[in-house]
């Protein structure tokens, strides 16, 4: 049995993986939603991964983090131990970055705009084209209670850690991800980490949109 401690991205809600959690649980594994206290403009990265270490306790545990949960990621494997890491549609920072930097560092923004034109929607950002349009309605109804905005003050804390830890560490990247595109995260993740992406389908939600999928690529990286 395995350990997998979820990380949410922007607002920091553990809801985000509640399609998840039983998914894992039905495979007889542990799965820990982590709520992060994401509009707190005094809780920057480290009181997020404080927030992370306390769901992880005594044991080696495989840390999946999601969107700008990456940002977290690396602070929580410099304190605990961790099996795997994998990153799902997700910032992946190097040393000392900031995840305000991030944006121009890996041009994210101009990466966005491009898809947007060569897909046929809008390039300005709103919620249901770049986040929902692959959401069931069902689960966007259900979602709404759940928003939280995300506080500045994450965006300007240094991800302070040395290096990523000796421990196999993956990326799952949604095909139909129109906030992160898909040619995006494989640059990415060659670039920082020099490792290909998992491509699964669904977009930037993929927790919400492609639960089964998301799971079943999990599932995959421990039978390896």
């Amino acid at each position: 049995m395995a350990a997998f401690v979820l990380v949410p991205g922007a607002g920091g809600a553990a809801w985000y993986w509640h399609r998840v959690v039983p998914l894992l649980e039905k495979a007889k594994h542990e799965a820990i939603a982590v709520d992060l206290p994401g509009a707190d403009e005094h809780a920057g990265l480290s009181a997020y991964a404080d927030r992370v270490v306390e769901s992880v306790g005594p044991r080696d545990v495989v840390l999946v983090a999601q969107s700008l949960g990456g940002f977290t990621a690396p602070l929580v494997c410099a304190r605990v131990g961790v099996r795997m890491v994998v990153f799902v549609n997700a910032m992946i920072p190097v040393p000392g970055e900031t995840a305000g930097e991030w944006w121009d560092s890996t041009g994210a923004t101009a990466a966005r705009t491009a898809a947007a034109h060569r897909g046929g929607y809008s390039p300005n950002f709103d919620v249901a084209t770049y986040f929902l349009h692959d959401v069931p309605s069902k689960i966007v109804e259900q979602g709404e209670t759940h928003q939280r905005p995300e506080a500045d003050i994450v965006f300007g804390e240094p991800c302070r850690f040395d290096a990523w830890p000796e421990v196999p560490i993956h990326v799952i990247a949604g095909r139909d991800d129109r906030f992160f595109p898909i040619d995006f995260q494989r640059r990415v993740a060659r670039e920082r980490l020099r490792i290909a992406v998992d491509e699964i389908a669904g977009g930037h939600l993929l927790a919400l949109s492609n639960p089964r999928g998301l799971v079943d690529q999990l599932l995959g990286y421990l039978r390896a």
